[in-house]
């Protein structure tokens, strides 16, 4: 059996709605008889004769009747489906999207984004999940909606990115520390004890090409999994921590911290998502969220900001 002419619907519709070959040839810029071909075509299909003459005019038989209805509502979702997606009721949407953070994101910006996000739709709901690595698999099998990360030729071509800051790295140390009464040389700051923060991409390699460029190295204590602990550990010793400057901004409360006495290169923080993503408008705006509480930490700490 051959497949229907699914184009036949939208002249059904018409014919149905018109009660007239003439009228639906109009409505739909075709010649009479092209509309009399497609209404044959309509009765073979149908195995009905659908409008059949009364005196000048032509009437729906009942198979007619029956299917107005029913062919109307079919090419109303079908045009709805064509059509580019409207904006979303936000208040009204019924969502949970996760999303796949370093240490450090979740303390620094969650909250912002989670009052923004309840503000404007209160059913939409964040989980928030550690990135352990750089694999992006999540991304493409679903179960996560969006990651955080530094962005490098690492980065998987197939995904989308949007930049959200620039950061660098800094040195952190705890209040009262001896590195925190004077300003501090590379010569000093290699003589400190270290923690090193095993991350792939935020190791502790370009450091110490940097400093082995001025003859200098620097002793690695321990090595802990993440920004957080890494800060813990400095509040309450003397190690010197190492972590990227606006990443931090929350959890370095209370601390010291110094611009590095060395040059490195800063680098960008993005966000990444699936392009099969890109277009649906809930999770457009949820990335829009994303920028604008980025944004506005950065105000923030300008000079002059709040």
């Amino acid at each position: 059996m051959s497949a229907p002419d699914l184009n036949l619907l939208l002249t059904l519709d018409v014919l149905l709605s018109e009660g007239s070959v003439a009228g639906a040839a109009r409505r739909l810029r075709l010649s009479p008889s092209a509309m009399s071909r497609a209404l044959a075509r309509l009765r073979q299909a149908t195995g009905d004769p659908l409008l059949v003459r009364a005196g000048r005019g032509l009437v729906p038989t009942p198979r007619a009747l029956a299917l107005r209805e029913q062919v109307s509502q079919l090419v109303q979702d079908a045009q709805a489906a064509l059509r580019p997606e409207q904006a979303p009721d936000l208040r009204r949407v019924n969502r949970t999207f996760t999303l796949r953070t370093r240490q450090g994101f979740v303390e620094n910006f969650a909250l912002e984004l989670i009052a923004r996000v309840s503000e404007q739709a209160p059913g939409v709901r964040l989980c928030f999940v550690d990135k352990a690595d750089k694999d992006s698999a999540a991304l493409r099998e679903g179960s996560v909606d969006l990651e955080t990360a530094v962005v490098d030729e690492r980065t998987r071509p197939e995904l989308r990115t949007q930049a959200l800051f620039r950061d660098r790295l800094i040195g952190v140390v705890r209040p009262g520390h001896p590195l925190s009464q004077i300003e501090v040389s590379a010569a000093d700051y290699a003589m400190g004890a270290h923690i090193g923060v095993s991350l792939h991409d935020l190791d502790h390699g370009p450091m110490d090409q940097a400093l082995g460029a001025l003859g200098l190295s620097r002793e690695i204590i321990t090595s802990v999994p993440g920004f957080s602990a890494a800060l813990g550990l400095a509040r309450s010793s003397d190690l010197i921590a190492s972590v990227p400057e606006r990443y931090t901004t929350r959890l370095r409360t209370g601390m010291h911290s110094f611009a590095l006495p060395f040059a490195l290169p800063g680098f960008t923080i993005a966000m990444l998502w699936h392009p099969r993503m890109d277009a649906d408008p809930v999770h457009r705006w949820l990335r829009g969220c994303m920028r604008e509480v980025c944004a506005d930490q950065y105000a923030r700490k300008k000079p002059g900001g709040q």
